[in-house]
C-alpha cells in the first residue's frame, strides 16, 4: 500500500492536531485527543500525532493518487491555520522507523 510522512516543526504542533480533526470532523471520520489523532479520508486514513514541537503526518492509502490528495489537503489546511509560521512539508514515501505505538494500532485496525 502506498504510503506518505512528513513532520513538521512547530510550537503549535498539539493546537494544530486539534484544529485540523475539529475542521475535518465536519465532513470524515476523526477521531483524535492533543497527542493522537485518526482522520479517514476518502483516499484512505492518516494518522498524525503531536510530540513536543513536532507534529506529524502518516497516510496510507489503496492508490497513489490518494496519497497526492491527502498530502495535498493536509498541507493545504495546515498552512492555512498556521498562517503566522512558515510551515514547510517534506514528504517521505515511506515511514520512520519505529513507528509510534498509536500510529502502529492505529494501521492495524484498517
Amino acid at each position: 500500500m502506498p504510503t506518505c510522512f512528513a513532520a513538521i516543526e512547530t510550537d503549535n504542533a498539539s493546537k494544530y492536531l486539534m484544529q485540523l480533526c475539529k475542521h475535518f470532523a465536519h465532513k470524515v471520520d476523526v477521531d483524535y485527543d492533543s497527542a493522537q489523532a485518526r482522520v479517514e479520508f476518502p483516499p484512505g486514513r492518516c494518522m498524525m500525532t503531536a510530540e513536543g514541537a513536532i507534529l506529524s503526518f502518516y497516510c496510507r492509502s489503496r492508490e497513489e493518487e490518494g496519497i497526492a490528495v491527502m498530502q495535498h489537503i493536509l498541507s493545504d489546511h495546515l498552512t492555512r491555520f498556521a498562517w503566522r509560521e512558515e510551515i514547510a512539508f517534506d514528504w517521505d514515501a515511506r515511514f520512520p522507523e519505529p513507528l509510534p505505538e498509536a500510529v502502529r494500532l492505529g494501521f492495524a485496525e484498517s
